[in-house]
């Protein structure tokens, strides 16, 4: 008996050991922790709740874990979430008029703590956009709102001023920067700028915050309450490595599974890495020079037009960039059908850049730095630090634009302060900069308002340049107020025609979404729009 006994015993741990050593033979990486998503972006983050804090990193967090009305498919299209039909004249969900919207909820959702959801909190949330008290950076659509009313607490009636043919999106959809708040959490607050929520915010998404370590890590876990079941993953870990080098280095040793976004200057060497995959798409995003035109040289159009001319953009993509990014002028997504494809690109051209700065009387100095009526062309680049593929490019700007008689001087802040809001000190925000190298990710609908209208200067709106044209306000209002796909298009078209004529920001180029991530991890499947809008099926 003992000695069979010690034979079944030793059959148990062989099948045991050969289990293991089974899984094990499965992956690619000795690295990946089962069930545990580890993910870096090269950046610090200010403040956790989208409403305050419009920052990429955190909205690709939030679609993790915040409550939504809609989100987006993997052909770009919008779904219900929160909502149960997405409203339009066909429905009833549009009044005839276009100045009332009926929004019908789900019964039975609950909150990432346990409490139910209902339109009390999507009218609270509607309020908290429209509170002056609040530090968000735009009330674009929710300042066409007048009312709300719950017939009952699973329907939304929200009326208008006048018909705002963007609402639906606006009101919660997972492209934009903004989700449902939490009224039992924060509906008695003077204002939610420094609730303690924005440390760890709860939601209605997949994953829920459960650790926020401060210069280290933002940690999630799966949501025991979403209305979906429970994902695969059981945690996200967002790891704060502000520097790119450091995030390479992570990824090459497995101590982080996914690396996004990163830029062509170092997608050669994340290939080169044997236990991860790469996943490379067209962005609805684009990486631009922001010019400041409070400063009274960026306000003369003539000196934008030269500072492009000046720019030898193909160069910075195929020395820089090694071949990733899109060639293209337009101020928005190329991968969009209602951007238009017919502004001609300007192709670099140093002498011509020279002679319309002496046309336009900006003589050189002795130093070779160019004046005007006591006004000298020496510029202050705002940049993130840890960025040292930024760091190239404005070097070779910094020559390019030398050659023009312009003089650069470079400061670096970490992401944390570069993109807080104005009332936080920001620098973006807060138009501490003459020249800023950043990117935009734009929502669906393609909507310039909140980058270019002259009233959406911070901290009223993302106009971090203080770019105004009556023209452009005015076709921005047109747009606002039609449903009708093809008039908003028009529009569209001739207002990025004019913003790419009086150039208040250089695009660079086209974005394209690149992931390096372990070969361990599975179902990764994001879309162009909303990245980490699917994550339920994920898993490593």
């Amino acid at each position: 008996m003992k000695r069979a006994a010690i034979s079944l015993l030793a059959a148990l741990l062989f099948a045991f050991l050969g289990s293991r050593v089974a899984a094990d033979s499965e992956r690619v990486n000795k690295t990946t922790i089962p069930h545990v998503l580890r993910y870096a972006a090269a950046e610090d983050i200010e403040g956790l709740n989208p409403e305050i804090n419009t920052q990429a990193v955190v909205v690709w967090l939030s679609q993790m874990t915040m409550a939504y009305l809609f989100r987006y498919d993997h052909q770009n299209r919008m779904i219900t979430e929160l909502a149960t039909a997405i409203p339009s004249f066909a429905n009833g969900g549009i009044s005839h008029d276009g100045k009332t919207i009926t929004v019908h909820l789900r019964r039975g959702v609950k909150w990432s703590d346990g409490e139910p959801f209902d339109a009390d909190d999507v009218a609270f949330t509607i309020g908290a956009m429209n509170n002056p008290a609040n530090n968000v950076p735009t009330r674009d659509g929710f300042d066409h709102i007048t009312k709300t009313e719950e017939p009952d607490k699973y329907t939304l009636v929200v009326h208008l001023r006048e018909p705002y043919g963007k609402i639906v999106p606006t009101l919660f959809a997972s492209s934009g920067a903004f989700a449902v708040l939490p009224k039992h959490l924060l509906g008695t607050l003077p204002d939610i700028n420094n609730a303690p929520y924005n440390q760890l915010p709860v939601g209605i998404g997949p994953f829920r915050y459960s650790a926020w370590k401060r210069g280290d890590s933002v940690e999630l876990e799966a949501n025991p309450y979403y209305w979906r079941g429970r994902p695969k993953l059981e945690r996200v870990i967002y790891k704060i490595v502000p520097d790119r080098n450091t995030v390479l280095a992570q990824l090459q040793t497995g101590e982080i599974d996914m690396w996004y976004p990163f830029g062509g200057a170092f997608l050669g060497r994340v290939q080169a890495i044997p236990t991860v995959d790469i996943l490379r798409m067209p962005a609805y995003a684009y990486n631009q020079i922001t010019l400041n035109l409070k400063n009274p040289a960026l306000a003369d159009r003539v000196v934008r037009q030269a500072l492009r001319l000046a720019t030898d953009r193909r160069t910075i993509i195929a020395k820089v960039g090694h071949g990733v990014g899109i060639i293209q002028e337009v101020s928005g997504p190329t991968v969009d059908p209602f951007v238009p494809k017919d502004i001609p690109f300007v192709e670099y051209d140093p002498t011509k850049a020279n002679a319309l700065l002496d046309r336009d009387g900006w003589t050189r100095g002795a130093d070779g730095v160019r004046s005007k009526n006591g006004v000298r062309l020496s510029l202050e680049v705002a940049t993130s630090a840890g960025t040292p593929d930024v760091d190239t490019q404005i070097e070779l700007i910094r020559s390019w634009w030398k050659d023009a008689g312009v003089d650069l001087t470079v400061q670096h802040y970490q992401s944390s302060m570069f993109f807080a809001p104005k009332a936080d000190g920001g620098i973006l925000y807060g138009g501490k900069f003459d020249v800023a190298f950043i990117a935009w990710t734009i929502p669906v609908p393609v909507d310039p308002f909140p980058l270019y209208a002259c009233s959406q200067v911070p901290p009223t709106g993302q106009n971090v340049g203080s770019y105004c044209d009556p023209k452009v306000d005015a076709l921005l209002a047109d747009m606002h107020r039609t449903y009708d796909p093809e008039r908003y298009k028009s529009d569209l078209g001739k207002l990025l025609h004019i913003v790419a004529d009086d150039v208040p920001v250089i695009i660079q180029s086209g974005r394209e979404n690149i992931f390096g991530y372990n070969k361990d991890l599975k179902n990764f499947n994001p879309n162009n729009v909303s990245i980490f809008d699917d994550m339920m099926n994920v898993d490593i």
